[in-house]
């Protein structure tokens, strides 16, 4: 079952890495230590944990052997502790740089080295005894102000964020965090940094990049001034204060960003729980009473739907469904079923989820008809890191591919229309497959800034991606937690919105769009012929490859056909097959 703590702190977890790029590992045979790993995987991974005595000490525990890291007298060094020792204390002290040195507390010795001559013996503080943090976890969460309980959103007409949320509702509340050149930024909605003044940049600045500490648990960012950011003044301004110190006002906790989604009905109307405990097909705004956040249980993959009033939905007498649960149980479980662009869902009964005459919501259909299908968006995901069981995926430097086992990421955008969802990279270039089902290309065209290549999912034909959720759709959002109520977002250069990856035969000719004032707003935008993409069909979670081909690999225009090739019709001519795509939950973070 799903947890019922829906904010849940994400614990921390990093690789340290050292003054020649390579990460601490902890090694099963003889519970060695090396600094040799060019990435991060699982035996470069490490939890931080307060000293049980309360001091200012640390412990360094192994997320690959659940087990302590310690230090001799005589300077030897091993991850062997099953329960955490004198010898397994350090203190942690960061530099002016950002970078940590490792001190161990009982014998004052700095830890460091290269290679596998790790060492605890240095007496000073030497670029060997320097670390790198580099965290672990999904970068895209929620940011919650320890000092004000409040979540950190996005303010489109104040240009600014700001910690004044009651709880992280809507697109605005995501933010994700990109390491660049050993310091982090964050990275709004909208694709802006926060520079250090509290002003919103489209790069990232050298004031827009802070450096890690933590502190009992919570997570501090220094500038490169030395200054902490917390909330300032009664709006709650994230900005860098003062302090050169972190106290209370300058922690925060991450916390897991859970999918939030709307769902439209066949009458073209929102789901909503905007008149009441009722769950109904009603409304003709988007709005926070529209929006529920959905969690997925990892074994059986059923799911199910949390709304702003506070209350699951759940089935109740004569198939009604109603949003007054406060806990997930299996009346609370939904099963879906991705049918084509749209979704159907089952209840606990056995029975599909319909929309009665009036609007009413309830489990009564032993079939699926038009009344029980659901148009089902993300709202919360207009970009995009994707991840798997093996890392991230990330364009190859220097390649043309796309591999799913890093240990760093790349940020993708995604557009959305009528249940279907594009997949765009840095370079404004869609996914497609490449020959053999196990490769892709990028395709795009620089100079119309309309990708017309479809996207790829891991799994998308197994029961897994059947109870999955669809890819983001970066539509205009209005949080009643935010102070900018109905403003408008900002259209993302170059945004578009087709068709991507579904079963087969359910594909149908869909137009090109381009975007329109607002986020998810879409119109038909006539251009030339590009060129026919092949079918994208799921990669295996390990190294799926998507080389770039054309002009686009190098930043020129778009693909080039040969002389003796005719150029395909797209979306605008007859005879295009497009294809839907389903994202996996878990690669969405």
């Amino acid at each position: 079952m799903p947890t019922n703590g829906l904010h849940q702190v994400l614990r921390i977890q990093f690789g340290l890495v050292n003054d020649t790029d390579r990460y601490l590992t902890a090694e099963g045979f003889g519970f060695k230590v090396n600094a040799s790993a060019p990435s991060l995987k699982r035996k470069q991974t490490w939890v931080l944990e307060p000293d049980p005595g309360q001091g200012s000490a640390v412990l360094l525990r192994s997320s690959h052997l659940g087990r302590y890291l310690s230090a001799e007298e005589d300077g030897r060094v091993a991850c062997q502790a099953e329960q955490p020792g004198r010898d397994c204390r350090f203190l942690v002290l960061p530099q002016a740089d950002g970078r940590w040195a490792l001190q161990s507390e009982p014998h004052g010795r700095f830890f460091g080295g290269t290679e596998d001559q790790l060492s605890c013996f240095a007496t000073a503080i030497s670029p060997a005894e320097l670390w790198t943090v580099h965290l672990a976890i999904h970068p895209q969460a929620h940011l919650l102000s320890v000092s004000r309980r409040r979540y950190v959103h996005l303010c489109p007409r104040e240009d600014e964020m700001a910690a004044d949320g009651d709880k992280p509702w809507g697109v605005d509340a995501l933010l994700t965090l990109i390491f660049r050149s050993r310091r982090y930024c964050l990275k709004s909605c909208d694709s802006r940094y926060l520079r250090s003044d509290g002003c919103l940049v489209w790069e990232p600045e050298p004031r827009a990049c802070y450096t890690l500490e933590f502190k009992a648990g919570k997570l501090a960012f220094k500038d490169c001034d030395g200054r902490y950011l917390a909330p300032v003044g009664p709006a709650g301004t994230l900005k860098a204060g003062r302090n050169t110190r972190p106290s209370k006002d300058e922690l925060f906790d991450l916390e897991e960003s859970h999918p939030q989604v709307v769902l439209v009905a066949a009458n073209r109307r929102y789901v909503s729980v905007r008149q009441g405990v009722n769950v109904s097909a009603n409304q003709d705004d988007e709005l926070d009473h529209e929006t529920f956040l959905m969690q997925i249980d990892q074994e059986t993959k059923k799911c199910t739907f949390y709304s702003s009033t506070g209350g699951y939905w759940t089935l109740v007498t004569h198939g009604g469904i109603q949003a007054t649960a406060t806990q997930a149980s299996a009346n609370t479980m939904f099963e879906m079923e991705w049918r084509g662009r749209r979704v159907a869902l089952k209840a606990s009964n056995g029975r599909y989820v319909c929309m009665k005459k009036n609007g009413q919501l309830a489990a009564i259909s032993d079939f699926v008809g038009k009344d029980e299908e659901f148009t089902l968006k993300l709202i919360n995901r207009p970009i995009l890191v994707l991840r798997g069981l093996d890392g991230f995926v990330c364009h190859r430097r220097g390649s043309n591919q796309l591999d799913t086992n890093r240990s760093v990421y790349d940020v993708f955008h995604l557009s959305f229309s009528d249940g279907a969802y594009q997949i765009r990279g840095a370079r404004r270039a869609g996914w497609a497959r490449g020959s053999g089902g196990r490769s892709g290309r990028w395709a795009g065209h620089r100079r119309q800034r309309r990708p017309v290549a479809q996207a790829a999912a891991a799994d998308s034909g197994t029961r897994a991606a059947t109870a999955a959720c669809a890819a983001t759709a970066n539509a205009p959002r209005t949080s009643s937690s935010s102070s900018a109520n109905a403003a408008a977002w900002p259209s993302a250069p170059g945004a578009a919105s087709t068709c991507a990856a579904a079963p087969r035969a359910c594909c149908a000719p869909t137009p090109t769009h381009r975007p329109g004032p607002r986020f998810g707003s879409t119109e038909a935008a006539p251009g030339p012929a590009h060129r026919a993409l092949n079918r994208v069909r799921p990669a295996a979670a390990r190294g799926l490859r998507v080389p770039l081909e054309g002009p686009a690999a190098v930043g020129g225009g778009g693909p080039q056909l040969s002389p003796n090739q005719s150029a395909p019709r797209t979306s605008q001519c007859p005879g295009t097959r497009v294809q839907e795509v389903a994202l996996p939950c878990g690669w969405a973070g």
